[in-house]
Parts: structure tokens; sequence; C-alpha cells
């Protein structure tokens, strides 16, 4: 038997509904938001993603998948969404009015090679938001509390927002340079990815998950205390209109991202049960220019569907989820199964989402089914009332039941699912 390759999984049963329902509600909320959605190639030029995420990034060194094609080209399978969405931007102009704040949004798989675990493989589905030309903490404020609010809508509800500032240019410099001199007598005490990191990506060192209990750590400076004051102040201001929307947050100076083009504020949506991340996003103002585009502001974030299915499997019994159909059709002789036929596509034509007996079951049969299928109501024909121009429907809660004339079924269901 030929298996799946190792990090991926099938997404079928009760998995592939809560997927479906996580999808319905992203684009409807991206509606109300007014995003656009954005879809970029699986695969994209290496250099886009070696120059964007950074050469000395876990994501670079350890994680993409990078080949050659037929052409000799350097391919790799996009680990995450914000290089390809920037990369869309400058190709294709989007720009154009540079007085417009630019909304997006994309869904799509991503591709890492790293050790599968709890809620993330190695083909991982993510959405994200991308917002450009806008540099005010307002949007900021918007983006976080866009996600925040998403994730109670999806009943996800103990989680909260880790927030930190990397600052400006300046401020990074600063502290850079004093994290270096603090952990100098102390690198033969780092794992070995810290020693590599002391040199090529030293904020990453934040972000260790060896070392990160031991008291050189809980000593490290506080990024916080390196801010210069245009950093002070957009945090200050942040916070402040988080606190106004209602977005539960705490500071964490730690919380550093994995990809070097962040800068500013950053975040991540962590469980409070199991201390996972859900998502993650941050401002990146320096990426459209490094890229070859224009000067331009932007933030976003990343959330895994992945690791969403699994803390939405765990609320199914306080969150049911909807009816899987509104209709279902019970049928035993060829009339009622020619006539059934003919109803269900009335039904589905009118937006009615409605399912038959196709399989020869017996009524006690079809009435599991429709059970198993969470049926809102139930059509039971018979030949002696089809005769007399009636089709009798049942209501699968209250088990309340009626009869209704032929030419009234559809907008009887209508009005009542």
């Amino acid at each position: 038997m030929i298996a799946k390759p190792k990090g991926t999984y099938d997404l079928i049963d009760i998995d592939a509904k809560i997927y479906q329902y996580i999808v319905d509600v992203i684009n409807e909320y991206m509606t109300y938001y007014n995003y656009e959605f954005v879809r970029t190639p699986i695969f994209e030029d290496s250099s886009l993603f070696h120059r964007s995420v950074g050469e000395a990034s876990d994501i670079v060194t350890k994680e993409t998948y990078d080949f050659t094609d037929r052409g000799g080209r350097n391919i790799t399978l996009r680990p995450e969404g914000t290089a390809g969405v920037v990369r869309s931007l400058i190709e294709n102009k989007l720009y154009g009015n540079r007085n417009d704040t630019l909304k997006y949004y994309y869904l799509g798989t991503m591709y890492r090679y790293e050790r599968p675990q709890a809620g993330r493989y190695r083909e991982l589905t993510q959405f994200g938001v991308e917002v450009f030309n806008s540099n005010d903490p307002l949007i900021d404020a918007e983006v976080i509390s866009l996600g925040y609010n998403l994730l109670k809508e999806l009943g996800i509800e103990n989680f909260t927002v880790h927030l930190n500032s990397l600052g400006d240019e300046e401020t990074r410099t600063n502290y850079i340079k004093a994290l270096k001199e603090y952990l100098k007598p102390y690198l033969n005490d780092l794992c070995e990815d810290c020693r590599t990191r002391y040199e090529k990506n030293p904020l990453r060192i934040l972000d260790c998950k060896v070392d990160k209990d031991s008291q050189v750590f809980q000593n490290m400076p506080n990024i916080l205390d390196y801010l210069s004051d245009d950093a002070k102040l957009r945090l200050e201001k942040l916070k402040s209109l988080l606190t106004m929307l209602e977005v539960d947050y705490e500071i964490d100076s730690k919380l550093v991202r994995g990809i070097d083009y962040y800068d500013y504020h950053v975040w991540e949506y962590i469980s409070d049960d199991s201390g996972l991340a859900l998502g993650a996003g941050g401002r990146y103002n320096s990426l459209v220019k490094t890229l070859d585009g224009p000067d331009m502001p932007a933030i976003g974030f990343g959330i895994g569907i992945d690791r969403l299915i699994g803390e939405i499997k765990k609320n199914l019994e306080d969150r049911p989820m909807p009816h899987n159909v509104d209709v279902y059709i019970m049928c035993v002789n060829e009339e009622e199964k020619i006539y059934g036929e003919t109803l269900a596509q009335s039904l589905r034509l009118n937006r009615v989402i409605t399912e038959i007996n196709s399989n020869n079951l017996s009524l006690k049969s079809q009435f599991k089914v429709a059970d198993n299928l969470n049926a809102k109501q139930l059509i039971i024909l018979n030949s002696e009332d089809l005769q007399k121009g009636l089709v009798n429907i049942k209501d699968n809660a209250t088990k309340e039941e009626v009869k209704i004339d032929e030419n009234e079924v559809i907008d009887y269901l209508i009005s009542n699912i």
C-alpha cells in the first residue's frame, strides 16, 4: 500500500467539515473588513525567500523545500505567505495609487521540512492578511484585533495576544550591541544554534527553546529598555488602542519572530490551554523596498488552519458545527425516487442544501442517515400522498410533521430552515 508522505495528512470527515467552516468564516470576515483575496504560486524563485525571510533564519537554513527544475532554475516551495504577496504587489504594480491603504488576504498551503508535531505539518495550510501603505498604529490595532475577533468567532476563547516591539533600526542596533556584550562570556554555555545566531542573527537567540529557562536567559537585557522615543510612542499608542478595542494582550519582551523582515510591533495569539501559537504577525516596513519595490510600510499576520482545526475539535460539544444538510429526502420505491430527485434539484437550485436516499435503504436506515447528516428537515415521500399532490415534511428537531401541497414545498422549506 502506498502511504502519504511524512508530515502530511488527509483532510477528511470531521476535520474537512471544520476546515470548510473556518474558510466560510474567514471569507465572511474579510468582506466586513474590506480585504481583497490574493493567490500566489505555490513555488517561487528561491531568491525571493532567501532575500525576504533571511539567509540565517531557521526556515531558510533548515526547513525550505528547495529544488532545481528542468530548466535549471532554483525553485522553492513557499514556506510562508508574505513574501509572495509582496512580490505580487511589486510585479503587478498594485501600489499605483500611493494614497490608498492596500489590504489583502490569502489562504493556501505552505511547505516546511520540520519535525511534525501537534497541529504542525510539513504541508500546512495558512490564512494571512497583509496591509500596505499605512504606518499608523491604528492599522496595527486593526490587524491585531481582526485576528483576535476572528478566533473568537470560531469559538476559540482561551487565548491571549502576546505583544512586543522590536523597535526601529536605532533600537535594534543598540540592543543587539548590548545583547552580544552580555552573552559573550556565556557563549560556551549556549546551544549550538544560539552560538551560530550570535554572529548571524542575535535577536533570534531570544526565541531559543533549549536554553530559555537558564539563568543566563532570565538575566538578558530587555529590548523594551532600548526602544527609541519613536518606538516607545508607537507602542504606547498601540496598547491604548488595543485596550479600547477590548483585545486581551500582555507584553512579552522576549517575543521575536523566526523571520528577519520584522520591525516595530510583533505579536502571537497564544493558547492559554496548550501554550501553542495559533498565529503570529508583525510590522515589516522595509520588506517591500528590500525586494526592489517602493519604500512602503506594511504589516500582517498568519494563522495556521491545521492547528485551528484541533482547537475547534476540543470545543465541539459547547459549539456544535452547523448542519450538514438542510433537507434529507426519504424515498423507497421507483416513483418516489424519481419525484424525489426532481424535488432535490429544485431545492438545490434555490440554495437549499439537500441530500436524497440513493442506496435503496429501508426507511429505518434512512432515518439514521438523516441523523448522521444532522439534517434540519426530512421529506418523507410515499406514493399515496404524491397521488394527492401532498408532501410529508418532518422537523428533525421537534419531530413535528405536516403535509404540504407539492406546489408550496419549496417556499415552506425556505421559510422554515
